[in-house]
């Protein structure tokens, strides 16, 4: 069984978790997959086929960020003479990233991220928006299956889009144990908060829990990571910004870490805290949307629109230590990518046996 995986819409660095998904996905499929694998990857981006077999698409220069993207993408997918060879022998083609790029005349899965822009669509102008609407969501109603990380993401995806809920799979993701995992080090006197600076991330409100802790522990510190953070400064008094850092520094981190904290106000699944948990770094969560579903029974959880809940949660964590670190530790334990990838594969087989619903017509040029 020959299976087309879509990497196409990847831009490395500039996807968050989307991008850890699609490439941990791959990575498990290359470990523990037993189907033949091609992987449709950007020029750029080649890595992420982690050694499977690729077709590689040349972008335009200058058109790899922003709304230019995508339709330089299904122009560059169309031009290429390989992909077009391939994706006439798949028995079934999977857009971990959603944007059904390249179309296909076989059954596909689609994997829905979250339905935030219509949870909550002033997060987003108005060309993102219908963007998200008519390719996001078509994508999802004509799969043959959809994949979503949280029964959370499932619920809003039968709700708000119509998909049926037989053909959803709730395949939760997984982590790098050999990556994060527990190690001795002494704590420091700092919370971490890895997160871009999206609307949904609520750095604002954060900044002011930090401050009303600041009043009484004036040695502690906040420490953010991510893409992007130059639009948050000025950064207020003891909160530093280190950008985008490796895996292994971020391991380090959670680590040295006194608590983690994740004030998300929207997420379909949310890595960051089982990343810490597996460090044995005690956290703090927002209690909304799929957070707790992920969390369970491991961590404070607050109310994200409050700041003095979200401080009181944060001091939570210090009362809780021990109790929260042993939680943490076993509940990270149950998620690995390659349990993701066998889960996978399997609807890969399943989906193969579904009549083709047909191209996904009516993509949108813009975002």
């Amino acid at each position: 069984m020959k299976v087309g995986i879509s990497l196409l819409t990847l831009a490395p660095g500039d996807l968050g978790g989307s991008e850890t998904y699609a490439r941990h996905l791959v990575q498990g499929l290359a470990t523990v997959g037993s189907l033949e694998y091609t992987i449709f990857v950007p020029e750029r981006a080649k890595d992420a086929a982690a050694g499977l077999s690729a077709v590689e698409v040349r972008e335009s220069s200058v058109a790899r960020r922003g709304p230019s993207r995508i339709p330089a993408m299904m122009l560059a997918a169309r031009r290429s003479h390989e992909l077009e060879t391939k994706r006439g022998t798949l028995d079934v083609a999977h857009y971990p990233l959603t944007v059904p790029i390249p179309l296909v005349d076989v059954p596909t899965v689609v994997t829905v991220h979250d339905l935030q822009h219509r949870d909550l669509p002033g997060f987003f102008g108005h060309g993102r928006r219908s963007f998200r609407r008519i390719a996001y969501d078509r994508a999802a109603k004509n799969a043959a299956a959809v994949i979503v990380t949280s029964e959370f993401v499932r619920d809003r995806a039968v709700e708000l889009v119509g998909v049926d809920r037989d053909r959803v799979h709730v395949i939760p993701l997984g982590i790098d144990h050999e990556v994060f995992h527990s190690d001795e080090y002494e704590r420091e006197p700092f919370i971490l908060y890895p997160a871009r600076p999206w609307l949904h991330k609520n750095h604002a409100r954060l900044f002011e829990a930090f401050a009303l802790l600041r009043a009484t522990r004036p040695q502690l510190r906040l420490v953010l990571t991510g893409g992007g953070l130059e639009r948050l400064e000025p950064l207020p008094e003891g909160v530093e910004s280190l950008g985008i850092v490796p895996s292994e520094e971020l391991a380090s981190l959670y680590r040295r870490a006194a608590c983690l904290v994740y004030p998300s106000l929207y997420e379909g699944f949310g890595l960051p805290p089982l990343e810490a948990m597996a460090c044995g770094c005690v956290v703090a969560a927002s209690n909304v949307s799929a957070v707790p579903e992920v969390c369970g029974d491991a961590a404070a959880l607050f109310d994200p629109t409050d700041p003095e809940a979200i401080a009181a949660g944060i001091l939570e964590t210090q009362d809780r230590e021990d109790e929260l670190r042993a939680r943490g530790l076993a509940r990270a334990a149950e998620f690995t990518w390659e349990e993701t990838a066998r889960r996978h594969e399997a609807v890969y087989v399943e989906a193969s046996r579904e009549p083709s619903i047909g191209a996904h017509a009516g993509i949108p040029t813009t975002t």
